[in-house]
């Protein structure tokens, strides 16, 4: 789906984007603070991070062989801090669009449910009505069947 063709959709992206940043800046600022934050959820993804951006870039470029240096703490608690922001920042997003979804489909089960109900209910207004046809129809036969059967007056 391409955002920037739908207006709401962008409008919706950027209002979760704007409220998802002071929870993510919040959660970096404890990973900043925070040694075990800092040592086992900020640093790993930012070196794997590294490690395959600069991979990318030396195949690009042409060089195989050569070795990457991780990146110094400091740096790569930054770049943690900002990954693990976009990540909250995109798990929000995804649940906003799931919560949506999900809110689509019930009212789509619901109108469907209401939809059946009606189907139903004309279905069963046929059957009566069928019913009352034919017992009209058999009283309607019974009187002609009466007038054909009384004796007509001559006249002397």
């Amino acid at each position: 789906m391409v955002v920037g063709a739908f207006p709401i959709a962008k409008l919706l992206y950027l209002g979760v984007r704007q409220m998802g940043k002071p929870v993510a800046n919040r959660i970096k600022a404890g990973a900043r603070r925070s040694e075990f934050f800092k040592t086992y959820i900020c640093l790993p993804p930012a070196q794997i991070y590294h490690w395959v951006e600069m991979r990318t870039k030396m195949r690009i470029m042409g060089f195989r062989g050569s070795t990457i240096k991780p990146l110094n703490e400091d740096a790569a608690t930054e770049l943690g801090a900002e990954l693990l922001g976009e990540a909250i920042i995109f798990i929000i997003g995804g649940g906003c669009m799931l919560l949506e979804y999900s809110r689509q489909a019930a009212n789509a089960r619901h109108k469907e449910e209401e939809q059946n109900e009606t189907i139903i209910s004309l279905q069963t207004q046929i059957g009566e009505l069928a019913l009352t046809t034919e017992t009209l129809d058999a009283q309607l036969r019974e009187m002609n069947r009466l007038l054909l059967s009384y004796p007509v007056p001559t006249k002397k």
